[in-house]
């Protein structure tokens, strides 16, 4: 919070203009967009449940478990458990913001119970599935008009595990051939706040003939994939149908794939947290997964 913002917010101040500086200061500190829109949309259900009237000072830890328990089973709109959880964190991060900078001398959100929500086990791809996919994906190289794209995009997907987003914001100056521990992709993120999410992340020399065939096919001046998000998400897509996979193959399941092919490999675990960019409270259910998903495909 800045001096401006804290200088115009008291225990007094309305939910509204609370939430609103909130907002502002959550720009500042680089948050992303979609971040922000999801915070700031689940506090402001606090003004539907509480009158228009109440200050922030005067919300206790009471009328916030009153508000979560209506949220969940009294409200028009059903909140599935997975999103009470997040809306808990949402609430619980922005009272700690105001305890943090002394608007509040005691969190009332603190003591608010968090919902831990378990999803479901991800899909993956079994070895021999990986190996049908690998031969799917190559068989367009050896077409009588080749086309290295969707073993290129396959192969980085399986081999670093990243995200959609990030392959995504590769571009052609993130890739280093040159390294004295081989070929990398340096994972960037334009902004600040993501910046512990940055790592570098090896390749493999098996790609390199396929990355330079599709280089010379598709000559992309910036980006490393210019196309939108669905148009890929098509290749994989046809890449599965063309392997006869029963599954869905997903930019998800390529991940979940990597990270387990990893894990049962023997990688250590840490090592595995650092490569998929996660913190260490999310590997915690990630991690849980990942012995579940290797002890069910022995």
């Amino acid at each position: 919070m800045t001096t401006k913002d804290s200088a115009h917010i008291t225990p007094g101040t309305l939910l509204n203009p609370a939430i609103k500086a909130w907002e502002s200061y959550l720009y500042d500190k680089g948050s992303s967009i979609y971040t922000i829109k999801a915070f700031t949309s689940d506090v402001r259900l606090l003004t539907k449940f509480f009158p228009p009237d109440k200050s922030i000072g005067a919300i206790t830890t009471n009328d916030l478990n009153h508000f979560f328990e209506w949220m969940e089973k009294e409200r028009e709109v059903p909140c599935s458990p997975k999103t009470l959880a997040r809306r808990i964190t949402s609430v619980k991060s922005f009272y700690r913001w105001l305890a943090q900078y002394g608007v509040l001398v005691m969190d009332p959100a603190e003591k608010v119970v968090q919902h831990s929500v378990i999803s479901p086990l991800p899909q993956v791809l079994t070895d021999e599935e990986v190996n049908e996919v690998l031969l799917a994906a190559d068989r367009p190289r050896r077409a009588l008009e080749p086309d290295a794209r969707p073993f290129t995009l396959f192969f980085i997907l399986l081999t670093t595990g990243i995200k959609k987003s990030e392959l995504l914001g590769i571009h052609l100056n993130h890739i280093d051939l040159d390294t004295p521990n081989g070929p990398q992709v340096f994972i960037r993120y334009p902004s600040p706040a993501n910046r512990y999410k940055e790592r570098k992340l090896l390749l493999t020399e098996d790609w390199l003939p396929t990355y330079q065939e599709y280089l010379a096919q598709y000559q992309p001046t910036d980006r490393l994939f210019p196309w939108s998000p669905r148009n890929l998400e098509y290749i994989l897509e046809d890449i599965g149908n063309e392997a006869g996979l029963a599954k869905h193959l997903s930019f998800d399941m390529c991940r979940w794939t990597c990270a387990l092919r990893d894990y049962r490999s023997g990688v250590e675990t840490e090592k595995i947290r650092i490569k998929l960019g996660i913190s260490k409270i999310q590997w915690r259910e990630i991690g849980m997964k990942l012995k579940q998903l290797s002890e069910q495909t022995k």
